[in-house]
């Protein structure tokens, strides 16, 4: 039998079965808070990001699934510049800075502040974007995984002109660069989507 002190009471005594079964619910309680994360995917247009992070919750599907602010905005009768402009990207960057705080402890984000950001600089260079650097920081803070999803090489998925080729690649390089500034540790995938999935699934289980 186990003793177990309970303040100034007197010790209780727990049989062996009595004890193994806390126990055990103590590891179910304990991994439970161990695999609650929210998880961001990062990306710029046409690189497979989206259709990871449906597939990702797929394996996740109690996680709460947060789509890109862009969608979010539309069905709430917001009406984009047919080419976006800064002030459309930082309208989402602040939509995605509510979903993050509004966001239970389990959550799958498609996009973050950090790609909006990206589009943001990339449409205007001289952005000043101090009033919600702070912002960005502390949202950052909230995230436990990043997945960033590069174009590679050679590129898996081909941009139309209409789609805006030009500044995909300036969005994921300047999201390569803002990953350093930020100083954000990230999970970078490559190859199809099951491997993806898997190069996220073992980072995911070396936390």
């Amino acid at each position: 039998k186990v003793r177990i002190l309970l303040g100034s009471q007197k010790p209780l005594q727990l049989s062996g079965f009595l004890f193994l079964i806390l126990f055990c619910l103590f590891l179910v309680v304990d991994d439970k808070k161990q695999n609650d994360m929210r998880i961001a995917i990062l990306g710029a247009h046409l690189v497979g990001k989206t259709t990871l992070a449906e597939k990702l919750h797929e394996s996740f599907p109690d996680y709460e699934f947060y789509p890109e602010p862009y969608f979010e905005l539309q069905e709430m009768g917001f009406a984009f510049s047919e080419i976006p402009t800064a002030d459309d990207y930082m309208m989402q960057l602040e939509h995605s800075l509510k979903q993050i705080l509004r966001s239970d402890r389990n959550a799958i984000f498609d996009r973050s502040p950090i790609d909006l950001l990206a589009y943001a600089l990339a449409v205007d260079n001289t952005l000043n974007f101090s009033s919600v650097f702070t912002k960005i920081q502390n949202a950052i803070k909230e995230i436990d995984v990043f997945v960033w999803v590069p174009i590679e090489e050679p590129d898996r998925i081909s941009c139309s002109d209409s789609n805006l080729p030009e500044l995909r690649y300036e969005v994921n390089d300047l999201l390569g660069e803002l990953i350093d500034d930020f100083e954000i540790e990230v999970i970078r995938v490559k190859g199809s989507l099951s491997e993806r999935l898997n190069q996220i699934q073992n980072k995911i289980e070396e936390l």
